[in-house]
């Protein structure tokens, strides 16, 4: 646009002066003794307008001869930085790419040459990068030295070496170094998000729970860091936080978390755990309810199924509840088992234990199941249930015979025990406690003391889930008022 602009100012110039000059004829007389020049005035102008043009060039062709070994400087300069910075993008996209050791020679090569600032500071960071993935800290350390002293005070090259080197320094697994390089950069602007994230992970690092938890929530506020991970944070923190303040800094923790935040499994597990501690059964009970309504989680359930027998009764109730929505959850139905056991509800515990196993063999099932076989008497579906749980847990190792020397005689022992020859001397007498079902209930204490051991006839084997709606179960709960649950009927086992 300026150029058309100049032109067509030019042209008109010209139209003008063309004009002018036609109009106003006339002689231009110059005397210069002895000489006497006259001209028009038309040749005059352009006699003076060429005497211009002449003179400008030659100074420019002046000025351009003076100022070659300048120019010549700044075309050498241009012309190695235009190298440099080749090195450096190669350099830095061998780091990229992870060829390290061609990273490291191109950037080692462009540190002796370089001589700007910026160029070699940024060379020095790519480097020491280059040797830390290489292994060689030494080297790196070196880098990182030369990056640190070239960047001097100027602010954001401070900032980008230190940075870069608590980066390393935590790979590294040195949280200190880090720390000392990080804390100045978050104490001068806070907004200073990478800093951040980074002094979270050498807090992380130090399991220092309560700098963890503060730069989590000021990292989500700002919306630097993923919703996802804060929450796994969060949780982890401040279930650390509450076992390490105990029930005396429980309230200071717990108001400050959000309603959400409560029912995490981690935290409800932590604080549950407290009130369990100190023997409040009852309101851990009721932090674990709020914690499985939002979700049942399996920790959460085996943590509710473990409690005093006078408590068996009301979370049970609550149980049978969340079992209506979750009808096949495998660790519900166990939790429920664990506690018709701690309640000596020997029916009811068998069942759920049993549909529970059906959904998935687990460990804890199984030794449950021969737990209470074992109270019941039934010796051999005990057994059975405690192998199930050892192949569950894993394969046993085969323990080969060694042929070259004999089994060793510890009979001569003083520290061993005769566990069979005290059996021989002394009889335990065992009695078989009441069943659970209608088949093996006994109506009278002679006829439980019948069926005791050793002369207690072999139990049926369990029965199938149509044969459960016959069961009942006459043991009471020790410490529970069972007329206070009159809506729960006591003669028959419930899904």
């Amino acid at each position: 646009m300026r150029t058309w602009f100049w032109t067509l100012f030019v042209l008109a110039l010209a139209v003008g002066l063309a004009v002018v000059l036609r109009e106003h004829s006339g002689n231009v007389l110059i005397i210069a003794q002895p000489w006497r020049i006259e001209l028009s005035l038309a040749l005059a102008v352009l006699l003076v307008l060429a005497a211009f043009v002449v003179l400008y060039a030659v100074l420019r062709i002046i000025a351009w001869i003076v100022s070659g070994p300048e120019r010549f400087r700044s075309w050498r300069g241009l012309r190695a930085q235009k190298r440099d910075h080749e090195l450096l993008e190669t350099g830095w996209i061998n780091v990229l790419e992870g060829r390290y050791t061609e990273a490291e020679q191109d950037l080692a090569k462009l540190l002796d040459r370089t001589r700007i600032t910026n160029t070699k500071v940024l060379a020095g960071l790519a480097r020491a990068r280059a040797a830390h993935h290489l292994g060689e800290y030494d080297r790196r350390d070196e880098a990182l030295a030369v990056a640190r002293n070239t960047a001097g005070n100027e602010p954001r090259l401070k900032e980008a070496a230190a940075t870069v080197a608590a980066e390393m320094y935590l790979d590294q697994n040195r949280p200190q170094d880090a720390l000392a390089l990080l804390q100045p950069l978050h104490t001068v602007s806070s907004r200073h998000l990478n800093a951040t994230r980074l002094l979270l992970r050498a807090y992380r690092q130090l399991h220092d729970y309560d700098r963890v938890y503060e730069l989590t929530r000021l990292l989500l506020r700002r919306g630097a860091i993923d919703k996802a991970e804060a929450v796994q944070l969060v949780e982890v923190s401040v279930a650390a936080r509450l076992r390490a303040a105990g029930l005396d800094g429980f309230k200071i923790i717990w108001n400050d978390l959000r309603a959400d935040e409560k029912t995490l499994p981690d935290i409800a597990l932590a604080a549950a755990q407290l009130h369990d501690d100190a023997g409040r059964h009852e309101e851990a009970g009721r932090l674990l309810e709020a914690a499985l309504n939002v979700k049942p989680d399996t920790r959460l359930l085996n943590a509710y199924s473990q409690c005093p027998p006078d408590q068996v009764a009301r979370r049970l109730n609550k149980a049978e509840t969340w079992l209506k929505s979750h009808p096949d959850n495998s660790a519900l139905l166990a939790a429920l088992g664990n506690l018709c056991l701690t309640g000596q509800l020997w029916g009811p515990g068998e069942r759920y234990l049993l549909r529970s196993m059906k959904i998935r063999s687990d460990v804890r099932i199984h030794a449950l199941l021969g737990n209470l076989y074992d109270r019941l008497g039934r010796n051999e579906d005990a057994m059975k249930h405690w192998r199930l749980a050892s192949s569950v847990a894993g394969v046993l190792p085969v323990l080969q015979t060694s042929n070259l020397l004999p089994a060793a005689d510890t009979r001569g022992d003083p520290t061993l025990i005769d566990v069979e020859a005290m059996a021989e001397a002394q009889p335990i007498e065992r009695t078989a406690p009441m069943a659970a079902s209608a088949a093996d209930y006994f109506d009278s204490e002679a006829d439980a003391n019948q069926q005791a051991f050793p002369g207690m006839e072999p139990v049926a084997s369990p029965r199938s889930d149509a044969e459960f709606d016959e069961y009942f179960d006459s043991a009471p709960i020790p410490g529970v008022d069972l007329s206070q649950t009159s809506d729960r009927p006591h003669g028959r086992d419930r899904d």
